[in-house]
């Protein structure tokens, strides 16, 4: 194992611009857990040149409820590009900790998907 891979998250994700057919880049997006007490946060990062955060989190989660929520009003603002979702939050279940998991995004100024990548 390289020394990226001992460091990466155990949760990561890569958000891409369709509209543009570019990654992301300066996208904020927080991973939070949910608790007893309700959603804590337990990382954060902005997206890289070519739209991935590989350190979103801690290198390890316990199993349950978890979401990501994107700023992506803030970066398409910077465009000066309106926008229907200010923001974006996608909310997922860890059920296997010894998997990682992937979560990537893909954006355009009025719709977005996910799916679970690898």
């Amino acid at each position: 194992m390289s020394a990226n891979q001992a460091a990466r998250s155990h949760i990561t994700t890569h958000v891409l611009d369709t509209g543009t057919g570019r990654p992301a880049s300066g996208v904020k997006a927080t991973l939070e857990a949910k608790t007893a007490s309700g959603w804590q946060e337990i990382g954060s990062g902005v997206t890289d040149a070519d739209g991935r955060i590989e350190s979103l989190g801690p290198t390890k989660v316990e199993a349950g409820h978890h979401r990501i929520a994107f700023g992506t009003g803030d970066y398409f603002g910077k465009t000066g590009t309106e926008t229907f979702f200010p923001a974006v939050s996608i909310d997922f279940v860890v059920g296997d900790t010894a998997a990682h998991y992937h979560v990537p995004l893909l954006i355009s100024p009025f719709a977005y998907s996910t799916y679970r990548g690898s």
